[in-house]
């Protein structure tokens, strides 16, 4: 039986915590000059999975 191998991709993006899981949030890598303080400010957080998507990324993750 071969090993179960995690996404390398999906393993640095994606943080197991006790609730669930975790991932940075999209449109704060570039053209950041046009885009409001505020707005940089609400996108540093790292948010939690959708519920529907824990069951694929738990397949990624080879938990």
């Amino acid at each position: 039986m071969p090993k179960m191998k995690p996404s390398s991709g999906a393993a640095k993006r994606f943080k197991k915590t006790a609730k669930g899981y975790k991932h940075r949030q999209s449109f704060r890598n570039h053209i950041l000059t046009k885009k409001t303080t505020k707005r940089k400010r609400h996108l540093r957080k790292l948010k939690d999975v959708a519920p529907a998507d824990i069951p694929l990324i738990k397949r990624l993750l080879g938990h």
